[in-house]
Order: C-alpha cells, then structure tokens, then sequence
C-alpha cells in the first residue's frame, strides 16, 4: 500500500477527489447561491407572492441547515457515503418535481425535500474535506470552485430564462451528475492522528479539541450573521445612503464575484505558504473596517469600492475558518456541520440587517456589525493556532521517518 492510500491519515488531493470533495460541496451549498433566482421563479411562473417564495425558500435553507447538523455526525464517522447519496438523491428528486411539475403543493414539497438533501450533500463534502492534506489550500480551491460554478449556473439560467425548469432543474441535473462521483470522496481515517495523540498531548487534549470545535461553529455561525446582515442591506444602503443605482448594484455584484474569485484562487495556489492564523485575522480586522465604513461612506463610487473590497475579504475569511474546522480534526468531525452553522446564523441575517438599520439607521448597523467581528477575532485566532498544532502533529505522524511510539 502506497503512503498516498493509506488511510491512517490525511491523503493528498487527487483529480478524482477533486471533483467528489468540491462538485458535492458545491451542490449542496448551491440552494443558498440560487435563492434570488428561485424566488424569480416561484413568484414569475407559478404566482407565489414575494412573501410566500421568501418564506419557501428561507424554509429550504434552514431544512438544509438542519439535515446539514443532523447527519454531520454521521459523515465523520463511516456513513460519509451513504449520507452523500441519499443527500443527492432528495436534492435531484425534490427539485427536478419542482421544476416539472407545476402545481403549488408538489413544488413546496419538492422545495423542502431537496434542501433537506441538500444539508446532507454539505456534510457529507464538508466531512470529506477534513481527510485532505494542507486544508487552507483544499478549502482556496473549494472556494473557488464553488465562486466558478455558481458564476456559470447564474450566467446560463437568464439565457435559458428565468423558470423553473432552469433555476430548479439546473440544480438537479447538477445533483444527479454529482451522485455518479460519490465513490471517490475520501474515506475517514481508520483512526484518527487526532485520537491517538490527544491522550497524551496537553495542548491537544479531547476537551481541548472539543471546546475548540464548538466555539468555532458558534463563533462561525455569529460571524455568518454579521456578514449577511450587511449583504441583506447593501442593495438598499447604496440607494438610500449612497445614492447607487441598480446599474452600479450590478456591477458591485460583478467585482464581488471576481473578487471572490481572486481570493480563493490565491489561497488555493499558494496554500499553506500564506499561514492561517495571520491571514484570518488580517482579513477579520480589515472586514470589520469596511462593515464600520460602509455605513458612513455617501459617496457612490466610494461604497462601491468599499462593499467589493468587503466581498474579497468576506472570501478569505471564510476559507480560512473552514479550514480551521478542517484541521481540527482529519475525520471530519467539524468540517462536516460548518456550512450548517453558517445557513442557521445566514438564515436570521435579513431580519437583523434590516431591523438594526430600519431602527438605529445605516451608521448604527456599520458599527454594531464591526464590533461583532472584532469580538469573534480574539476566539477564532485561538481557535485557529490549535488547528494548526493539530494539523501539524498529524502531518508528524504521517511522515514515514517519524518514531510512531514516541507521539503516542
């Protein structure tokens, strides 16, 4: 047995794992991304009200959401496999019966259904992304992948139009072309580094580790809250406290994207090169400047510059914290319900957004926004120099000139 398959630990990103790791991750999450469209959809072709779609589809983030934290347990164990296919199964049948067939109670089943499958396609990838060496460039790349595809997915459905059988039954035919690559997700090591050497390693202890796990998906889940507090209000702040038009709201969703894009494809060249404890709190002090800027800023190429230069950092923040949960442990145990935590704390981020705005006005949300992210920066920095103590033991083991008795 090659060290590349030998499943005691981490195992490097092949081309196969590539495609299972990223393209069922990427599916999974792609509800979240497809919301705008969906709700087009749902109130264009079927006559859903604006409130009834935005309920429908808040309904399927937080089913996602649950599925997501209910099988994460599960995909870090030895049901990775098995939770990816149900997953992908519900996500391709839910949807693919919201899109071919119009009558309103199927399509709020198959609405709900498929998010539910939807979570647990996000566990099973988030679980299999823990198996994979050097997690801040698998997590760059997956960042990447899922900014690219999404890209593709909302230039293709207005060519096609705006309908259901294009916003529904893209992510479908997406689901079913990912079902065939679930064999090459990486499997759970056949014990975890982790479980061996924290019994022995005091920086490194299970309560250590798990407390660590915790308060990262707590901390993430704020965070996530903080972030699209901000996205929820941005269309409406520029017109009314900027005076940006939709024309330039379009181009700042245009350089959002390419930004994202830049980002991501940086961490996921340059890896473990850039560090990640400097790189998450560079990029959580320098969000935290722009949220408190983007409430004072009037002018309209300003916010623009401010709300694109937000939107770049957004995306390394965010690879960053998961690839902390990927490090902190090989089988997965937090990498897996990551995304879930981060819908649950998305899925309250327009009601806060707005309320805090429409209350205290835009300088108010700016500055409450960025005090939640500089109080989350002292935890994750914490929570990030463990991971890579962790990461760094299990890479120690791995090595095949390593004297295994003397870390165990």
């Amino acid at each position: 047995m090659s060290q590349d398959e030998n499943h005691d630990g981490r195992v490097p990103l092949t081309a196969t794992r590539a495609v299972s790791v990223f393209g069922i991750s990427v599916v999974g999450f792609m509800t979240a991304n497809l919301v705008p469209v969906m709700i087009v959809a749902l109130t264009g072709e079927l006559g859903f009200s604006d409130t009834g779609a935005g309920s429908l589809m808040t309904g399927s983030l937080l089913a996602c959401a649950v599925a997501c934290l209910g099988t994460s347990r599960w995909a870090a164990a030895n049901g990775r496999y098995l939770v990816a296919r149900i997953g992908l199964v519900l996500t391709a049948a839910g949807f693919g019966a919201a899109a071919l067939i119009p009558s309103a109670p199927v399509v709020v089943a198959g609405v709900l259904i498929g998010g539910l499958g939807a979570g647990g396609a996000v566990s099973a990838g988030g679980a299999a992304l823990g198996a994979l060496r050097n997690p801040d460039r698998a997590s760059g790349i997956s960042g990447f992948t899922n900014r690219a595809v999404v890209s593709v997915v909302l230039f293709v459905i207005p060519v096609l139009g705006a309908g259901m059988g294009s916003a529904f039954g893209l992510l479908a035919g997406l689901a079913l072309a990912a079902l065939f690559t679930t064999a090459w997700l990486p499997n759970r090591p056949s014990r975890p580094v982790t479980e061996r050497t924290e019994v022995s390693t005091p920086a490194k202890s299970p309560r250590t580790t798990t407390l660590a796990g915790i308060g990262l998906l707590a901390c993430f889940a704020v965070w996530a809250l903080s972030e699209d507090s901000l996205w929820a209000v941005a269309a409406t702040m520029g017109a009314d406290h900027a005076q940006l038009d939709e024309t330039g709201m379009g181009l700042v969703l245009s350089l959002s994207t390419l930004g994202g894009l830049i980002a991501s494809a940086l961490v996921g060249l340059f890896g473990r090169r850039l560090g990640r404890t400097v790189p998450l709190a560079v990029a959580l002090v320098a969000g935290a400047a722009l949220k408190f800027s983007s409430g004072l800023v009037t002018d309209p190429g300003l916010y623009m510059a401010v709300i694109v230069a937000w939107n770049t950092i957004y995306m390394l923040a965010f690879i960053y914290i998961v690839a902390t949960a990927a490090a902190l442990d090989a089988a997965g145990r937090w990498s897996a319900p990551v995304l879930g935590v981060y819908l649950v704390g998305s899925s309250f981020a327009p009601f806060f957004g707005t309320l805090v705005s429409t209350a205290a006005g835009y300088n108010v949300l700016g500055f409450v926004l960025a005090g939640m992210t500089l109080v989350l920066t002292v935890p994750l920095l914490m929570i990030s120099r463990i991971s890579v103590d962790i990461e760094k033991t299990d890479a120690a083991y791995a090595s095949p000139d390593i004297n295994k008795a003397a870390i165990v």
